[in-house]
Protein backbone atom coordinates (compact mmCIF):
# COMPACT_ATOMS: atom_id res chain seq x y z
CA UNK A 1 0.00 0.00 0.00
CA UNK A 2 1.34 3.54 -1.03
CA UNK A 3 2.06 5.88 1.88
CA UNK A 4 -0.64 8.73 1.86
CA UNK A 5 0.18 12.34 0.40
CA UNK A 6 0.69 14.91 2.17
CA UNK A 7 0.08 18.51 1.72
CA UNK A 8 0.75 21.87 3.62
CA UNK A 9 -2.34 24.01 2.86
CA UNK A 10 -2.47 27.85 3.21
CA UNK A 11 -5.57 30.39 3.54
CA UNK A 12 -5.09 34.35 3.69
CA UNK A 13 -7.56 35.69 1.36
CA UNK A 14 -9.24 37.57 3.59
CA UNK A 15 -9.22 38.38 7.77
CA UNK A 16 -8.68 34.28 8.70
CA UNK A 17 -4.59 33.55 8.87
CA UNK A 18 -4.63 29.61 8.55
CA UNK A 19 -2.61 26.52 7.39
CA UNK A 20 -3.54 23.07 7.53
CA UNK A 21 -1.97 19.31 6.87
CA UNK A 22 -4.59 17.16 5.19
CA UNK A 23 -3.03 13.54 3.79
CA UNK A 24 -4.80 12.06 1.10
CA UNK A 25 -4.75 8.55 -0.17
CA UNK A 26 -7.34 7.11 -3.15
CA UNK A 27 -10.59 9.09 -2.20
CA UNK A 28 -9.95 9.80 1.72
CA UNK A 29 -8.68 13.22 2.39
CA UNK A 30 -8.21 14.06 6.72
CA UNK A 31 -7.13 16.69 7.93
CA UNK A 32 -3.85 15.87 10.60
CA UNK A 33 -3.42 19.18 11.62
CA UNK A 34 -4.95 22.58 11.13
CA UNK A 35 -4.67 26.35 12.61
CA UNK A 36 -6.53 29.49 12.30
CA UNK A 37 -5.99 32.52 14.02
CA UNK A 38 -8.41 35.20 14.10
CA UNK A 39 -8.22 38.78 13.51
CA UNK A 40 -11.88 39.86 14.80
CA UNK A 41 -10.37 41.64 17.27
CA UNK A 42 -7.85 43.65 14.81
CA UNK A 43 -11.46 44.66 12.66
CA UNK A 44 -14.01 44.72 15.33
CA UNK A 45 -13.72 48.43 16.18
CA UNK A 46 -13.84 49.47 12.29
CA UNK A 47 -17.15 47.00 11.95
CA UNK A 48 -16.10 45.17 8.74
CA UNK A 49 -12.39 44.51 7.41
CA UNK A 50 -9.91 46.71 6.90
CA UNK A 51 -7.80 45.68 3.86
CA UNK A 52 -4.00 46.68 4.78
CA UNK A 53 -4.62 45.43 8.46
CA UNK A 54 -5.57 42.16 7.60
CA UNK A 55 -2.11 41.44 5.21
CA UNK A 56 -0.05 42.76 8.21
CA UNK A 57 -1.60 40.40 10.20
CA UNK A 58 -1.09 37.68 8.36
CA UNK A 59 2.49 38.94 8.27
CA UNK A 60 2.46 37.82 11.80
CA UNK A 61 0.22 35.55 12.07
CA UNK A 62 0.94 33.01 9.00
CA UNK A 63 4.40 31.29 10.77
CA UNK A 64 3.07 30.67 13.87
CA UNK A 65 -0.27 29.20 12.13
CA UNK A 66 2.28 26.94 10.10
CA UNK A 67 4.21 25.87 13.03
CA UNK A 68 1.24 24.90 14.69
CA UNK A 69 -0.55 22.64 12.09
CA UNK A 70 2.46 20.95 11.18
CA UNK A 71 3.45 20.14 14.90
CA UNK A 72 -0.14 19.01 15.29
CA UNK A 73 -0.02 16.71 12.36
CA UNK A 74 3.58 15.16 13.62
CA UNK A 75 5.31 16.02 10.54
CA UNK A 76 7.88 17.69 9.16
CA UNK A 77 8.99 20.14 5.79
CA UNK A 78 10.66 16.93 3.57
CA UNK A 79 7.73 14.61 4.95
CA UNK A 80 5.31 16.99 2.19
CA UNK A 81 4.49 15.96 -0.74
CA UNK A 82 3.13 19.41 -1.88
CA UNK A 83 2.76 23.08 -0.63
CA UNK A 84 -0.64 24.48 -1.40
CA UNK A 85 -2.43 28.26 -1.03
CA UNK A 86 -5.74 29.84 -2.22
CA UNK A 87 -4.74 32.22 -4.42
CA UNK A 88 -8.26 33.52 -5.74
CA UNK A 89 -10.70 35.61 -4.90
CA UNK A 90 -10.16 37.52 -1.80
CA UNK A 91 -7.87 41.05 -0.86
CA UNK A 92 -4.66 41.17 -3.04
CA UNK A 93 -2.89 42.38 0.02
CA UNK A 94 -3.87 39.54 1.92
CA UNK A 95 -3.99 37.02 -1.07
CA UNK A 96 -0.05 37.87 -1.46
CA UNK A 97 0.81 36.69 1.94
CA UNK A 98 -0.31 33.15 1.69
CA UNK A 99 0.33 32.62 -2.21
CA UNK A 100 3.83 34.17 -1.47
CA UNK A 101 4.73 31.86 1.65
CA UNK A 102 3.36 29.05 -0.06
CA UNK A 103 5.23 29.35 -3.18
CA UNK A 104 8.64 30.01 -1.33
CA UNK A 105 7.72 26.40 0.65
CA UNK A 106 7.51 24.74 -1.90
CA UNK A 107 10.51 25.63 -3.65
CA UNK A 108 12.70 25.17 -0.53
CA UNK A 109 11.49 21.67 -0.25
CA UNK A 110 10.98 21.42 -4.03
CA UNK A 111 7.67 20.06 -3.82
CA UNK A 112 4.60 21.03 -6.33
CA UNK A 113 3.04 24.16 -5.48
CA UNK A 114 -0.93 24.66 -6.13
CA UNK A 115 -2.89 27.51 -6.10
CA UNK A 116 -6.73 26.77 -5.34
CA UNK A 117 -9.52 28.91 -6.22
CA UNK A 118 -11.35 29.72 -2.30
CA UNK A 119 -14.89 29.51 -3.47
CA UNK A 120 -14.76 25.93 -5.08
CA UNK A 121 -12.58 25.11 -1.92
CA UNK A 122 -15.79 25.84 0.22
CA UNK A 123 -16.96 22.56 -1.31
CA UNK A 124 -14.19 20.63 -1.74
CA UNK A 125 -14.37 20.63 2.30
CA UNK A 126 -17.31 18.36 1.71
CA UNK A 127 -14.85 15.76 0.59
CA UNK A 128 -13.39 16.04 4.57
CA UNK A 129 -16.04 13.76 5.57
CA UNK A 130 -16.11 9.96 5.54
CA UNK A 131 -18.11 9.55 2.68
CA UNK A 132 -17.48 11.99 -0.35
CA UNK A 133 -20.26 13.22 -2.67
CA UNK A 134 -21.53 11.72 -5.98
CA UNK A 135 -20.89 13.62 -9.07
CA UNK A 136 -22.59 15.78 -10.35
CA UNK A 137 -23.31 17.59 -7.64
CA UNK A 138 -25.13 20.91 -7.35
CA UNK A 139 -22.95 23.40 -4.88
CA UNK A 140 -24.51 26.44 -2.09
CA UNK A 141 -21.47 28.78 -1.26
CA UNK A 142 -22.97 31.33 1.03
CA UNK A 143 -20.24 33.83 3.05
CA UNK A 144 -19.73 37.05 3.83
CA UNK A 145 -17.91 37.51 0.17
CA UNK A 146 -19.59 35.12 -1.71
CA UNK A 147 -23.35 33.73 -2.20
CA UNK A 148 -23.33 31.99 -5.72
CA UNK A 149 -24.94 28.54 -6.80
CA UNK A 150 -22.54 25.90 -8.55
CA UNK A 151 -22.84 22.88 -10.61
CA UNK A 152 -20.21 20.63 -10.66
CA UNK A 153 -19.30 18.02 -12.93
CA UNK A 154 -17.06 16.70 -10.92
CA UNK A 155 -14.72 17.89 -7.95
CA UNK A 156 -12.35 20.02 -9.80
CA UNK A 157 -15.23 21.40 -12.72
CA UNK A 158 -17.85 23.66 -11.42
CA UNK A 159 -20.23 26.28 -13.67
CA UNK A 160 -21.92 28.96 -12.68
CA UNK A 161 -25.80 28.89 -11.51
CA UNK A 162 -26.57 31.86 -9.46
CA UNK A 163 -25.04 34.62 -7.36
CA UNK A 164 -25.63 37.50 -5.28
CA UNK A 165 -25.84 40.76 -7.91
CA UNK A 166 -25.18 43.24 -4.85
CA UNK A 167 -24.19 42.12 -1.45
CA UNK A 168 -23.52 38.74 -0.07
CA UNK A 169 -25.62 36.66 1.95
CA UNK A 170 -22.81 36.70 4.97
CA UNK A 171 -22.78 40.58 4.05
CA UNK A 172 -26.02 40.99 4.50
CA UNK A 173 -25.98 39.60 7.85
CA UNK A 174 -22.70 41.35 8.62
CA UNK A 175 -24.98 45.03 7.85
CA UNK A 176 -27.97 43.80 9.38
CA UNK A 177 -26.59 43.49 13.00
CA UNK A 178 -24.53 47.06 12.37
CA UNK A 179 -28.26 48.54 11.94
CA UNK A 180 -29.38 46.88 14.83
CA UNK A 181 -26.33 47.92 17.07
CA UNK A 182 -25.11 44.15 17.60
CA UNK A 183 -21.21 44.04 16.82
CA UNK A 184 -19.39 42.36 14.03
CA UNK A 185 -19.40 39.68 12.76
CA UNK A 186 -22.89 39.82 12.78
CA UNK A 187 -24.22 36.15 11.82
CA UNK A 188 -23.52 34.88 14.90
CA UNK A 189 -25.40 37.55 16.67
CA UNK A 190 -28.49 37.49 14.44
CA UNK A 191 -29.05 33.46 14.53
CA UNK A 192 -28.99 33.83 18.72
CA UNK A 193 -31.62 36.34 18.95
CA UNK A 194 -33.91 35.20 15.80
CA UNK A 195 -33.90 31.76 18.29
CA UNK A 196 -36.72 33.68 20.62
CA UNK A 197 -38.00 36.12 17.96
CA UNK A 198 -41.02 36.44 15.76
CA UNK A 199 -40.13 36.21 12.03
CA UNK A 200 -44.01 37.36 11.18
CA UNK A 201 -43.20 40.59 13.13
CA UNK A 202 -42.19 42.36 10.00
CA UNK A 203 -43.04 40.52 6.17
CA UNK A 204 -39.11 41.18 5.04
CA UNK A 205 -38.60 39.93 1.53
CA UNK A 206 -34.96 39.07 -0.22
CA UNK A 207 -34.86 40.78 -3.87
CA UNK A 208 -36.01 38.65 -6.85
CA UNK A 209 -35.18 39.19 -10.96
CA UNK A 210 -37.57 38.07 -13.67
CA UNK A 211 -36.61 35.12 -15.76
CA UNK A 212 -33.56 34.55 -13.27
CA UNK A 213 -32.40 33.08 -10.18
CA UNK A 214 -29.69 35.42 -9.47
CA UNK A 215 -29.93 36.59 -5.55
CA UNK A 216 -30.07 40.10 -4.09
CA UNK A 217 -29.76 41.14 -0.46
CA UNK A 218 -29.74 45.01 -0.54
CA UNK A 219 -33.19 46.34 -0.61
CA UNK A 220 -33.50 43.85 2.27
CA UNK A 221 -30.80 45.52 4.29
CA UNK A 222 -32.87 48.97 3.34
CA UNK A 223 -35.98 47.37 4.09
CA UNK A 224 -35.08 46.34 7.73
CA UNK A 225 -33.03 49.72 8.03
CA UNK A 226 -36.68 51.65 6.98
CA UNK A 227 -38.17 49.45 10.24
CA UNK A 228 -35.49 50.78 12.74
CA UNK A 229 -34.77 54.39 11.93
CA UNK A 230 -37.96 55.01 10.07
CA UNK A 231 -39.07 55.61 6.34
CA UNK A 232 -37.33 59.08 5.75
CA UNK A 233 -39.81 61.59 5.19
CA UNK A 234 -40.32 62.85 1.73
CA UNK A 235 -40.87 67.10 0.85
CA UNK A 236 -44.99 67.91 0.32
CA UNK A 237 -45.97 64.85 1.58
CA UNK A 238 -47.98 63.54 5.13
CA UNK A 239 -45.27 63.23 7.73
CA UNK A 240 -44.55 59.31 8.45
CA UNK A 241 -44.83 57.92 11.86
CA UNK A 242 -42.12 57.12 13.63
CA UNK A 243 -40.49 53.70 14.16
CA UNK A 244 -41.08 51.07 17.18
CA UNK A 245 -38.93 51.84 19.99
CA UNK A 246 -35.69 49.45 19.20
CA UNK A 247 -35.83 47.41 22.53
CA UNK A 248 -34.79 44.04 23.16
CA UNK A 249 -37.72 42.43 21.91
CA UNK A 250 -38.24 44.40 18.98
CA UNK A 251 -34.55 43.12 18.26
CA UNK A 252 -35.12 39.62 18.17
CA UNK A 253 -37.96 39.74 16.17
CA UNK A 254 -36.20 42.31 13.59
CA UNK A 255 -33.14 39.29 13.33
CA UNK A 256 -35.91 36.64 13.50
CA UNK A 257 -37.68 38.33 10.25
CA UNK A 258 -34.50 39.11 8.81
CA UNK A 259 -32.87 35.29 8.91
CA UNK A 260 -36.24 33.82 7.57
CA UNK A 261 -35.79 36.42 4.50
CA UNK A 262 -32.08 35.47 3.96
CA UNK A 263 -32.90 31.78 4.61
CA UNK A 264 -36.33 32.32 1.63
CA UNK A 265 -33.66 33.37 -0.89
CA UNK A 266 -31.12 30.78 -0.50
CA UNK A 267 -33.78 27.85 -0.59
CA UNK A 268 -35.48 29.46 -3.90
CA UNK A 269 -32.39 29.06 -5.55
CA UNK A 270 -30.98 25.92 -4.43
CA UNK A 271 -34.24 24.18 -4.79
CA UNK A 272 -34.44 25.78 -8.43
CA UNK A 273 -30.89 24.08 -9.44
CA UNK A 274 -31.49 21.26 -7.73
CA UNK A 275 -35.25 20.38 -9.45
CA UNK A 276 -33.93 21.69 -13.03
CA UNK A 277 -30.54 19.71 -12.95
CA UNK A 278 -31.53 16.63 -11.23
CA UNK A 279 -27.78 16.22 -9.30
CA UNK A 280 -26.59 13.00 -7.13
CA UNK A 281 -25.77 15.06 -4.70
CA UNK A 282 -26.18 18.89 -2.98
CA UNK A 283 -23.41 20.04 -1.71
CA UNK A 284 -23.06 23.09 0.85
CA UNK A 285 -19.58 25.24 2.33
CA UNK A 286 -19.04 28.44 3.65
CA UNK A 287 -19.06 31.00 6.70
CA UNK A 288 -23.52 31.20 6.61
CA UNK A 289 -23.45 27.21 6.12
CA UNK A 290 -22.64 27.53 10.02
CA UNK A 291 -26.52 29.31 10.59
CA UNK A 292 -28.60 26.32 12.36
CA UNK A 293 -31.57 27.66 9.95
CA UNK A 294 -29.41 27.42 6.92
CA UNK A 295 -28.64 23.88 7.56
CA UNK A 296 -32.08 22.70 8.56
CA UNK A 297 -33.35 24.03 5.48
CA UNK A 298 -30.90 22.36 3.21
CA UNK A 299 -31.60 19.60 5.13
CA UNK A 300 -35.46 19.42 3.82
CA UNK A 301 -34.33 20.99 0.02
CA UNK A 302 -32.27 17.27 -0.21
CA UNK A 303 -34.65 15.23 1.53
CA UNK A 304 -38.24 16.71 -0.49
CA UNK A 305 -35.77 15.85 -3.75
CA UNK A 306 -34.07 13.17 -2.41
CA UNK A 307 -30.43 14.12 -3.05
CA UNK A 308 -28.03 13.12 -1.05
CA UNK A 309 -26.68 15.99 1.09
CA UNK A 310 -22.92 17.29 2.31
CA UNK A 311 -22.52 20.01 4.46
CA UNK A 312 -19.04 21.64 5.53
CA UNK A 313 -18.32 20.70 9.27
CA UNK A 314 -18.74 23.48 11.06
CA UNK A 315 -14.86 24.22 11.49
CA UNK A 316 -14.48 24.04 8.07
CA UNK A 317 -17.42 26.60 6.98
CA UNK A 318 -15.45 29.73 7.33
CA UNK A 319 -12.24 30.36 5.71
CA UNK A 320 -9.74 27.52 6.65
CA UNK A 321 -6.90 25.74 5.46
CA UNK A 322 -8.88 22.37 5.35
CA UNK A 323 -10.90 23.35 2.47
CA UNK A 324 -7.90 24.49 0.68
CA UNK A 325 -5.96 21.37 1.19
CA UNK A 326 -8.51 19.50 0.45
CA UNK A 327 -8.89 20.94 -3.05
CA UNK A 328 -5.56 20.70 -3.75
CA UNK A 329 -5.26 17.24 -3.17
CA UNK A 330 -8.19 16.28 -5.61
CA UNK A 331 -6.04 18.49 -7.77
CA UNK A 332 -2.46 16.87 -6.86
CA UNK A 333 -4.77 13.42 -7.58
CA UNK A 334 -5.40 14.36 -11.06
CA UNK A 335 -1.84 14.93 -11.87
CA UNK A 336 -2.24 18.84 -11.97
CA UNK A 337 0.47 21.35 -10.14
CA UNK A 338 1.26 24.88 -10.77
CA UNK A 339 4.29 27.06 -11.69
CA UNK A 340 5.63 29.49 -9.59
CA UNK A 341 4.46 32.33 -11.12
CA UNK A 342 0.69 31.90 -10.82
CA UNK A 343 -0.18 35.17 -9.94
CA UNK A 344 -3.07 35.83 -7.50
CA UNK A 345 -6.39 37.12 -8.67
CA UNK A 346 -9.09 39.17 -6.54
CA UNK A 347 -11.57 37.33 -8.50
CA UNK A 348 -13.07 34.00 -8.72
CA UNK A 349 -13.31 32.50 -12.16
CA UNK A 350 -15.73 30.19 -11.32
CA UNK A 351 -18.24 32.51 -9.60
CA UNK A 352 -18.39 35.80 -12.50
CA UNK A 353 -21.13 36.24 -14.54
Amino acid sequence: MSRHRLILALETSCDETAAAVVACDGGAIRVLGDAVITQDQVHATYGGVVPELASRAHLEKLTPAIRTAMERAGVAAQDLDAVAAGHRPGLIGSLLVGVSAAKAFAWSIQKPFLGVDHVQAHLAACHLGERPPAYPAVGLVASGGHTHVLSLQDPLHATLVARTRDDAAGEAFDKAASILGLGWPGGPHIERLAASGDPDALPLQAGRFAGSEDFSFSGLKTALLYAVRGVPQAPHRPPRPEPPSLDDARRADLCAAFQRAVVRSLERGVRSAVDRLRPRSLLAGGGVIRNGAVRAMLEQVAADSQVPLHLSAPAHCTDNAAMIGALAALRLQAGQADPLDLASEPLSLIARA
